[in-house]
């Protein structure tokens, strides 16, 4: 009777063992998926409604070209003096889902901004070029897009950039950058990649910008087959060969202490130095890693995603370290290693 006994409570120990840990793992399980599935809201929420709750971002600040109490008149000066005119190379399905973030966050501090597509779209609005859809027509959307700008906007100003809707732009940096150079001259930046030509060409999800006489030249001059690609191949390289043969000089941008100015992945990307194999290959600044590779005057990162142009409006523009103030700043002063 006594074994019976003890046996019957050992059981009963098992039993309600199994039913403790099975009830915590299924308690986890939930708060796991619940966890994920609120991450997932905030990541559609962030991607797909800003203009549903425009207010919302509008009140957080994002309405604004640079913070409340900054003293921004240099920057503000700077906008007036370079003037820059960026389009953006994107799509009608990506509209609502990308350029539309672009708009509402970098875009806005360009002194002009237009949107490249392959139809008409008048609400957003966005420009339908006569092209097809496709990464392996990217090429023919790139050359019709800089003659578009010859044609209708090449007086609204200074130099002419091109970025894709995945990438992250401080235009107060690239104005500063910009400011040194005369767009009269047939030269373009970006992130180098030393193959292709003699003098390399420009990565496109970097961003690369022309100057008035390079755009002249491509509009003009670009046609010729024999120098210029029409469509195919790899966009940004077939505008470096390009560029090469219309004699358009690709510069180098890094700043004076040999950091990196514009970026053709993500911050952390660079910061880390993690980078594949082809990278290391083809890097013309020697694929550096490290906070110290990056200039404190970085202009443009790549792989940028809804929410991260968010989060680096944040960054750029709102966060502060409480204590620290920035020294005043002179354009082209000595003081500042850009």
């Amino acid at each position: 009777m006594r074994v019976s006994h003890l046996f019957i409570a050992n059981l009963k120990f098992f039993i309600g063992l199994v039913i403790g840990i099975t009830a915590s793992f299924v308690l986890m399980s939930h708060r796991d998926l619940t966890s994920r599935v609120t991450l997932q809201t905030y990541v559609d929420r962030s991607v797909y409604s800003y203009e549903q709750d425009s207010r919302s971002f509008k009140a957080a600040g994002f309405s604004d070209l640079h913070m409340h109490d900054d003293d921004d008149t240099t920057a503000l000066q700077l906008a007036q003096q370079v003037r820059v005119l960026c389009w953006i190379m994107t799509s009608p399905t990506n509209l609502d889902t990308k350029a539309v973030h672009i708009r509402n966050t970098w875009g806005k501090r360009c002194t002009k901004l237009l949107f490249m597509s392959s139809k008409w779209n008048s609400t957003f609005p966005a420009i339908g070029l006569n092209v097809s859809e496709g990464r392996q027509h990217l090429t023919a959307k790139t050359m019709e897009a800089f003659r578009y700008v010859y044609k209708h906007h090449l007086n609204d100003a200074d130099w002419f950039m091109k970025a894709d809707d995945d990438t992250y732009v401080i235009m107060e940096n690239l104005r500063y950058f910009l400011s040194s150079y005369n767009t009269e001259k047939p030269v373009y930046f970006g992130h180098v990649f030393k193959i292709v030509t003699k003098q390399g060409y420009a990565s496109g999800g970097a961003g690369y910008i022309l100057s008035k006489e390079a755009l002249r030249r491509l509009a003009t001059k670009g046609h010729n087959t024999s120098i210029c690609r029409q469509d195919g191949g790899a966009e940004d390289a077939e505008v470096g060969k390009c560029f090469y043969g219309l004699g358009v000089k690709l510069l180098p941008t890094a700043d004076r202490l040999g950091r990196t100015r514009f970026h053709c992945l993500r911050p952390w990307d660079h910061i880390m130095g993690a980078y594949d194999k082809w990278f290391y290959k083809y890097d013309a600044n020697g694929a550096r890693g490290g906070i110290d590779s990056l200039s404190d005057y970085a202009v443009s990162f790549h792989y940028i995603s809804p929410p991260r142009l968010y989060e680096m409006e944040y960054f750029v523009y709102h966060l502060r370290p409480f204590g620290i103030i920035p020294r005043p700043q002179t354009l082209n002063s000595e003081n500042i290693t850009a």
